[in-house]
C-alpha cells in the first residue's frame, strides 16, 4: 500500500475512534470500550490528554454547549452539553413504625426525569438499599422500629441514566405523642414552640446569611446560616393541614434569592424534616446597557467553593462556569461580543458535590452601542419578593408584569412567586401581602 494511502487510512481510523466517543454520559465522565475520560475541564484553546494506550485531542474550545452532526457521527462539544438535574429536596414525616417520604421534582436540563429511587439505611453514611418507585413523588417506608433513626436519600434518573440525588435525610418513627421543640442553625436559629406538630428545615444558603421561611406566603421565622452556609431551623406549633412553605436567602449585599417553594402536609403530633434545601444563588450585573464587545460583570453569592453555572440567553443559550470563593462570592466577566443587539437575561445555579440548586432569579441587561453602568454596590437589590422591576416598591407596575405572565408557560423565576412553574392566583396573593402601593 502506498505511503500516502497508509497515512490517510490511519487518519480515518483515528477520526473514527474520536467520533465513537459520543454516548450521552454524565458531565464528569465519558467512556468507550478502551478508555475512560473523567473530570473534563472547560477550555478556550483546546488541548490533549493521554495515557499509555491512547491520546485524546481536543480541537474545539469548550466555552459553550453545542452539537454538530454529519451523516456518520454526532459531535457534542462542551462538557455543559451533557444533561444535569436539580437535586430533589426530601421531606420525611415520622409516624408509628413508619416514615412517609415526599420530595420535590428534580428538574432536568436536556433530559426529562422518568424515574426515582428511594435509598434506605440505618447509618447516615450508608450503604443504602434502593427501591425503584417510578415517576412518583411519595413513598411510605413501613415495618420500622419506633425510636430508631433511619436515613434516606432520593435519586433521579432519565431512563437508565443517573442525573441527581438528594442530600441524606433522617427521621425517627414514633408511636407516641411528641412535644414540639426548638431548633437551631449552623450559625444561629429560632423556633416557635406553641404546639406539638413541627417542621424542621435544613440545607445550604450563603455564609452567615439570613434565611427566611414563609408559610402560605407570609414571613414566619428567620435564621442565620453558619460560616459553612449550612442552616437549620424548626417551626413548631402547627395545626394539621396543608401548607405551602417557601424559603429565600439574603446575601451580604442585601440581594434576595428566588423563592424555593414546596407543599407539606402536617399531621398533629408528628415531626417533619425537610432536608437538602439548596437556596439558589443571588445574581447581579454591573451594567444596565453594555456596549457590544465590552465585558459584563455577572456576580453574586452562593455556597462556598461551589461550581456556578451561568446561563445567558441569546439566539443560542450560552453557558459558562466559575467557582465561588471561601465566602461564597463568585464573579464572571462575560464577553458580550457573541451577543446580538437587544434585550438579554442571565441566571445562575450552583453545584456542591452531588447536589445542584435551582436557577437564580433572572436579571436583564441590554446589548447596545454604549455601556451604561449601574450605580451603587448593592446592584440588583429589590425592595421585596414581589418587587419585579426592582424600584423598591410593589405597585401596579409589578402587578402588570405579573398579569402578563398569568397562566402563560415558563414564566421567569422572579415572576413565579411561589415557584410552582406557573403564575396563578397564589402568586397574586403573595404579591398582595408585600404590596406597598
Amino acid at each position: 500500500m502506498p505511503c500516502n494511502s497508509v497515512k490517510n487510512f490511519l487518519v480515518f481510523i483515528i477520526v473514527t475512534a474520536i467520533f465513537v466517543v459520543v454516548p450521552l454520559a454524565n458531565a464528569s465522565e465519558s467512556s468507550s470500550t478502551n478508555f475512560l475520560l473523567q473530570d473534563e475541564a472547560l477550555m478556550t484553546d483546546g488541548g490533549y490528554s493521554s495515557s499509555s494506550s491512547f491520546q485524546y485531542n481536543s480541537l474545539d474550545g469548550q466555552t459553550s454547549a453545542g452539537e454538530g452532526t454529519g451523516t456518520n457521527f454526532i459531535n457534542r462539544s462542551g462538557v455543559l452539553y451533557y444533561p444535569q438535574a436539580t437535586s430533589p429536596v426530601l421531606i420525611a414525616t415520622a409516624g408509628d413504625a413508619q416514615v412517609v417520604l415526599t420530595w420535590t421534582s428534580s428538574v432536568g436540563t436536556l433530559a426529562n426525569i422518568t424515574d426515582y429511587q428511594v435509598g434506605f439505611s440505618t447509618s447516615s453514611s450508608g450503604p443504602f438499599t434502593y427501591t425503584a418507585v417510578s415517576d412518583v413523588l411519595t413513598y411510605t417506608k413501613t415495618g420500622l422500629t419506633n425510636s430508631t433513626a433511619y436515613y434516606f436519600k432520593i435519586q433521579a434518573y432519565a431512563g437508565t441514566q443517573f442525573l441527581a440525588e438528594s442530600a441524606v435525610g433522617s427521621s425517627t418513627p414514633t408511636g407516641e405523642e411528641e412535644e414540639g421543640g426548638g431548633g437551631g442553625g449552623g450559625g444561629g436559629g429560632g423556633a416557635i414552640t406553641t404546639g406539638r406538630a413541627s417542621v424542621t428545615f435544613s440545607g445550604r444558603a450563603y455564609p452567615m446569611s439570613y434565611v427566611t421561611v414563609l408559610k402560605d406566603g407570609q414571613e414566619t421565622i428567620t435564621t442565620i446560616a453558619g460560616p459553612d452556609a449550612i442552616f437549620e431551623v424548626t417551626l413548631s406549633g402547627l395545626s394539621s393541614g396543608d401548607f405551602n412553605f417557601s424559603l429565600y436567602g439574603t446575601d451580604d449585599a442585601g440581594r434576595r434569592s428566588s423563592l424555593f417553594t414546596f407543599p407539606v402536609y402536617v399531621t398533629a403530633n408528628t415531626s417533619t424534616t425537610v432536608s437538602g434545601i439548596f437556596i439558589s444563588p443571588t445574581l447581579a450585573v454591573d451594567k444596565e446597557t453594555v456596549a457590544q464587545g465590552d465585558n459584563l460583570a455577572i456576580f453574586g453569592q452562593t455556597s462556598p467553593d461551589s461550581n456556578v453555572t451561568i446561563a445567558v440567553n441569546s439566539e443560542n443559550s450560552i453557558f459558562a462556569q466559575v467557582s465561588s470563593d471561601n465566602d461564597g462570592v463568585y464573579l464572571y466577566n462575560f464577553d458580550t461580543s457573541v451577543l446580538e443587539l437587544g434585550q438579554h437575561f442571565t441566571k445562575s445555579k450552583s453545584a456542591v458535590a452531588s447536589t445542584i440548586s435551582s436557577y437564580s432569579r433572572s436579571v436583564g441587561f441590554v446589548v447596545g452601542d454604549i455601556s451604561i453602568p449601574i450605580d451603587g454596590v448593592e446592584t440588583g437589590v429589590c425592595g421585596g419578593i414581589a418587587d419585579l422591576n426592582c424600584d423598591g416598591r410593589v405597585n401596579l407596575i409589578d402587578f402588570s408584569i405579573e398579569a402578563y405572565w398569568y397562566l402563560r408557560l415558563s414564566p421567569p423565576a422572579q415572576v413565579d412567586l411561589n415557584g410552582d412553574g406557573g403564575v396563578d392566583l397564589v402568586d397574586f396573593s403573595i404579591m398582595a401581602y408585600y404590596w406597598t402601593g
